[in-house]
């Protein structure tokens, strides 16, 4: 990509989106070009065609979703599948008619099997069954990274396939009722705190293991990517390190300086034991991760700390 490329980020508010956005801009990319979802509906195939024949862009980006927690999945699962598809499949297939050069589009770990080996190879793709709260998801972020590869063969379209671990950073979802395990946690551990509160309690028994990668890195990793890689398939984006929930907790619990004790409630589901991506394909395309899971949690800590929420909503 040459700085003066006309660029599409779809999604650029969400965390992804934003991140990767910060990257070229910070980066000296000058002709970016991007909506928000008042002003381009991306569900609607007439206004996002509209879009590409007017801007027609060179590369693009394809970090828009719907996306929710546990809960949000799976009770709107046909919202999820339904919409999901419409707007990979809407900027896909304008990315065809309208000539872009290339196209990456960002899925997520829930698209391999629920009990697939650890950790997860990009090979064990569609080799089991998918965890049944959010499959409709899983399957919409399949379709896509066939769609990509189908164009690919059929039209010589050059659309790539990446796939983000778990993450966190800037513009992440604090909302309790839908957010996800380190944003949840930064922030039961911040109002705590702030009430001077004996306790903290997390779901379990601490012993589940996840990967952690800050969105800053997921967007490093993206653009280099965009730049290097030309292949069908897809490419694993992680850290290649887990660490257990309660350990995690106490990283926060130190990180943000609060004195009580964490509490485990044994009622709660662990969940899958395990999810470690294996970044072995991507380290050796010559990329690695470069922020330590304390030092992004630290960042985040020192962005969010004044953020005011109401005590009751964080129970």
């Amino acid at each position: 990509m040459n700085r003066s490329n006309r660029i599409y980020i779809a999604g650029h508010r969400g965390m992804v989106g934003s991140a990767i956005l910060r990257k070229l801009q910070s980066e000296g990319f000058d002709n970016l070009m991007f909506k928000t979802s008042a002003e381009l509906d991306l569900r609607d195939y007439n206004a996002v065609a509209s879009f590409f024949e007017a801007e027609r862009p060179e590369y693009v980006f394809l970090a828009a979703a719907k996306v929710g927690g546990i809960i949000a999945n799976d009770t709107y699962r046909a919202d999820f599948l339904y919409q999901n598809l419409m707007i990979q499949n809407h900027i896909i297939h304008q990315s065809y008619l309208n000539g872009v050069k290339k196209l990456m589009f960002l899925g997520s770990s829930c698209i391999y099997p629920k009990l697939a080996p650890q950790p997860l190879k990009e090979e064990y793709l569609m080799t089991g069954e998918l965890e049944p709260t959010n499959e409709p998801y899983a399957i919409a972020k399949i379709a896509g990274v066939k769609l990509c590869d189908a164009y690919r063969d059929q039209y010589g379209c050059n659309f790539i396939s990446v796939m983000p671990t778990n993450l966190y950073g800037s513009n992440d979802n604090y909302d309790l009722k839908n957010s996800h395990v380190l944003p949840a946690m930064l922030r039961k551990f911040i109002v705590a705190k702030r009430n001077a509160e004996e306790s903290v309690t997390i779901w379990g028994t601490g012993k589940p293991k996840r990967e952690f990668m800050h969105s800053d890195d997921l967007a490093d990793a993206c653009v280099y990517l965009m730049e290097k890689y030309n292949e069908s398939g897809l490419v694993n984006i992680g850290v290649g390190e887990d660490i257990s929930i309660l350990d995690l907790a106490q990283l926060v619990k130190k990180i943000i300086g609060f004195e009580g004790e964490i509490l485990r409630d044994l009622s709660k589901p662990d969940g899958t034991p395990r999810k470690l991506m294996d970044v072995s394909k991507l380290n050796n395309l010559g990329w690695k991760a470069r922020i330590t899971l304390e030092d992004g949690i630290r960042k985040v800590y020192n962005e969010i700390k004044d953020i005011t929420w109401k005590t009751n909503e964080a129970k």
